[in-house]
């Protein structure tokens, strides 16, 4: 779609307002709207000005005037605003120098497609993440000087067998770990996600599934067909948004937080993967599990530097009450064909050379998808440069393992602040072709030492007073 079409579809459904969004440094979605009569051809190359000190992790009070780029081909209609809304995602761009932001999340993603063009290994870098969600009824939480409290509640979770409800209840909740795939009526939550999925397909996202995931209390999954690194991030976005409203059109919330709930899956986003030059798939081939050298190289890349990665793919201080052993939770960094234990997995669903991937296991949805993509084909394009070899595969089930043995398994960081450590040791991969700069791997790792993992480790958590208010 160009700018032209863009007008051209503002008149044709007689828009009322245009929204113009952008991503955040952490990965959130931020907005503003214009009247349609603003919204000029001219536009979409001089931008529009705001304010990018108010934006987090962005710019000083000093030298806060940004411009958004409205990106035409991104245009989609906003299907939960009461009037005719058009949504444009943007691009940023300073406008002194009038060059794109460093700290844009979506522009470190299309320098890393850039990178990876002039690099000559490749053309295309496909990805698609398998994003789970939990559906909940209630959630409140708070967090003071004096006190902290968390609760949640879904219709189908387990601990509300023995509750009275209003017509009585029908006693059809899933036990952990057993709601991969019952039907209706234990899955109650068909019927939203087939909405959510309609909503999808309309916003022009092609869907290949949607299914309730293996945990109690309203666990989900919506796949998308995969498509090229910065498309597939913007996509990422329009799913969380349209997901999250779609809910709360019927009452409830849905989180992408890893691990909301104790004792059951925590919540991940499986990165399925390839690279491609002249329309062949470059991880196709005759070695194991039918990939190729160059497949088995980028396996390699991804293994050697995945704690650093984990630092943007797994980037909260709960994405690691998810990468713990147990919950096919992929702590081991390993590659197996479909072993689901290990942390990459080179799915045989086809033999088709065109199916040909690998899965990386370790993301999670909390995690910025531009960042988490760029993070992922930087390391597979520095372990197909230097041919890292990833080692023997591990097809065996690795929590079966004797402990000698498991003990020669790499492990993925135990925290954030581990990963975060990991990438201030290993991060010459990513400043190759200038995709990040100093400046943001700085930012970014200053942000998390100082407002998530100092915040979490300083204040006192509820179960200690369980484990110790008597001592």
């Amino acid at each position: 779609m160009t700018p032209k079409d863009v007008l051209t579809l503002i008149r044709e459904k007689e828009v009322k307002a245009v929204d113009l969004r952008f991503v955040d440094f952490p990965g959130t979605w931020q907005h503003f709207s214009i009247p349609p009569d603003q919204l000029e051809e001219a536009t979409f190359e001089d931008g529009l000005g705001f304010d990018g000190s108010s934006i987090r992790g962005w710019q000083a009070i000093n030298e806060s005037d940004m411009l958004v780029i409205p990106q035409a081909d991104t245009a989609f209609l906003d299907p939960f605003c009461r009037e005719t809304t058009l949504n444009l995602i943007c691009s940023i761009q300073d406008p002194l120098t009038r060059q794109d932001y460093s700290r844009d999340p979506r522009n470190v993603a299309k320098k890393a497609v850039n990178y990876m063009k002039a690099s000559g290994v490749a053309d295309t870098a496909y990805f698609g993440p398998e994003l789970e969600f939990f559906v909940f009824d209630d959630v409140r939480f708070d967090a003071t000087q004096n006190s902290a409290y968390y609760f949640l509640d879904s219709g189908e979770g387990i601990w509300n067998s023995g509750r009275q409800e209003a017509g009585g209840n029908l006693g059809n909740k899933i036990r952990p770990k057993e709601g991969y795939f019952p039907v209706p009526p234990q899955d109650t939550l068909q019927d939203l996600r087939t909405e959510m999925m309609l909503n999808l397909i309309a916003a022009g996202i092609t869907i290949e599934a949607q299914h309730h995931e293996v945990a109690t209390a309203g666990q989900c999954e919506i796949d998308m067909r995969f498509s090229p690194l910065v498309e597939m991030a913007d996509k990422v976005m329009k799913y969380k948004y349209i997901v999250k409203n779609t809910a709360k059109k019927h009452g409830k919330t849905v989180t992408f937080m890893p691990k909301p709930l104790f004792g059951d899956n925590g919540t991940g986003m499986h990165v399925h993967t390839s690279l491609w030059k002249g329309g062949v798939n470059l991880f196709a081939g005759s070695g194991y599990a039918g990939l190729s050298e160059t497949g088995l190289y980028a396996i390699g890349g991804l293994l050697k530097h995945a704690p650093a990665i984990c630092a943007f793919s797994n980037p909260t201080t709960n994405s690691y009450k998810r990468l713990v052993p147990g919950f096919e939770a992929p702590v081991n960094l390993a590659y197996s064909r479909r072993n689901r234990s290990a942390s990459i997995r080179i799915p045989m669903y086809s033999a088709n050379p065109k199916a040909k991937r690998i899965e990386f296991r370790c993301p999670d949805p909390s995690s910025n998808p531009y960042f988490t993509f760029s993070v992922m084909l930087l390391a597979m394009l520095d372990g197909i440069k230097n041919k890292i070899k990833p080692g023997e595969p591990l097809d065996k089930d690795i929590y079966d393992l004797e402990p000698e043995e498991l003990a020669k398994v790499p492990k993925t960081p135990g925290s954030l602040e581990e990963a975060i450590n990991a990438l201030e040791k290993d991060h010459e991969f990513l400043l190759q072709g200038d995709v990040f700069t100093k400046d943001v791997l700085e930012t970014w790792i200053e942000m998390k030492r100082k407002k998530e993992i100092d915040a979490v480790r300083l204040r006192p958590h509820p179960y200690e007073f369980y484990l110790y208010y008597d001592v």
